[in-house]
């Protein structure tokens, strides 16, 4: 497989660029994208091959779960069974933004995403194109960080092409990443938050 590079604007994506990414993602596909933290290697969050084929291009270990992105709270809340009043006041401080939380799964969860665990990592990023694609999809996006594991998140699209060249279908070049690193991770499922 050839990846195929895309370049698209960061602030205003261009609708034409983020539905051939969306393209991809619908019919299974990996697309990286930038998001505010890092880029994300984005694969349907509700399709467990799609999935199945992020942890074979990073090579990333199957018990380690990837944070789901989508685009609103009522979209988180279809993916779990509870949301506590905590969630909700974190939602409203910290969303769309870096913060992922986690939260009892919701049964039409696949197992791969959550490494076969109760409860599922969600956000909403703030990037414009994460944004346009999750919306584009109309799924929920699985997408830990676009780079091979146990390297460095890449904050770049020249570093994803490095790392995942011919392991994934398309490359959505944004530029940097405003943050360079990885989401703070809040886990809610039990009766004390923890930060992961």
């Amino acid at each position: 497989m050839s990846t195929v590079v895309l370049t698209i604007d960061p602030r205003e994506p261009q609708a034409a660029v983020i539905e051939q990414a969306a393209a991809v993602l619908r019919r299974g596909g990996l697309v990286a994208f930038p998001t505010e933290t890092v880029y994300g290697l984005g694969a349907d969050a509700l399709n467990a091959d799609a999935v199945h084929g992020i942890f074979a291009a990073k090579g990333r270990p199957a018990n380690n779960p990837v944070i789901v992105h989508v685009n609103d709270v009522a979209a988180a809340r279809e993916l779990t069974t509870a949301w506590p009043e905590t969630a909700a006041r974190c939602a409203a401080r910290w969303w769309p933004g870096p913060l992922t939380l986690v939260l009892p799964k919701a049964a039409h969860v696949p197992s791969v995403v959550t490494a076969g665990g109760p409860t599922v990592a969600i956000r909403v990023p703030a990037h414009p194109v994460a944004r346009a694609l999750i919306a584009a999809t109309g799924r929920p996006l699985a997408a830990p960080s676009a780079n091979p594991s146990l390297r460095v998140s890449a904050t770049l699209a020249e570093h994803v092409v490095h790392g995942l060249n011919g392991r994934v279908e398309m490359v959505l070049d944004g530029g940097p990443t405003r943050d360079g690193l990885e989401s703070t991770v809040v886990d809610l499922s039990g009766p004390t938050p923890r930060v992961l």
